[in-house]
């Protein structure tokens, strides 16, 4: 019956129709493949000032990191960190420093509401609450930093994902803690 079939073009089509799907829809090789992004961090300054510079004065504007943490592995290996930072103009960003984890297919930075789990257990809890997507995930290594829009307000999340979309899962995710005020 099976070899009747497979003398059939259409079946021939079919099949052909179902390997193309499954390429696009698993990109299996974005498993070799790597992007590493090198944007320019910002620079907030240290908790003690130089001997050799000027402290600044207070009422001038400077570069605060508001919360900070480190990534944990869900789906897939992921290391590095991410922090909030008020730049001197009131906006805010997101930087990822020193991200490596694998590439996949319609990867997005995420904000969440949600709590940070380790293992299985917190491969899909991002998209429970509320979240914010910051866009396409630049690079899969490397610094990035992303632009947080101004309606939305990064003390009304506390953790950041690498979502992938398409599986609806993280590949990894920080906790971000507030910092103290320096």
């Amino acid at each position: 019956m099976i070899q009747r079939l497979l003398t059939r073009p259409a079946v021939w089509v079919v099949i052909a129709a179902l390997g193309v799907g499954a390429l696009y829809w698993f990109q299996p090789w974005r498993l070799f493949t790597d992007t590493v992004v090198t944007d320019t961090l910002s620079s907030p300054p240290s908790s003690t000032p130089r001997s050799s510079a000027p402290a600044a004065p207070d009422d001038v504007p400077t570069t605060v990191v508001i919360a900070e943490g480190s990534f944990v592995t869900h789906e897939h290996d992921t290391d590095g960190a991410a922090r909030v930072v008020r730049n001197p103009d009131g906006t805010h960003q997101l930087e990822l420093i020193g991200l490596d984890t694998s590439d996949g297919p319609d990867l997005r930075v995420w904000l969440s509401d949600q709590q940070v789990r380790t293992g299985t257990a917190g491969w899909r809890v991002f998209d429970d609450g509320e979240y914010a997507e910051l866009g396409k995930l630049k690079g899969n290594h490397g610094d990035q930093v992303y632009r947080i829009a101004a309606g939305v307000d990064p003390g009304a999340f506390r953790s950041v994902s690498i979502w992938c979309k398409r599986f609806a899962v993280s590949f990894g995710a920080a906790e971000l803690k507030t910092v103290a005020s320096r």
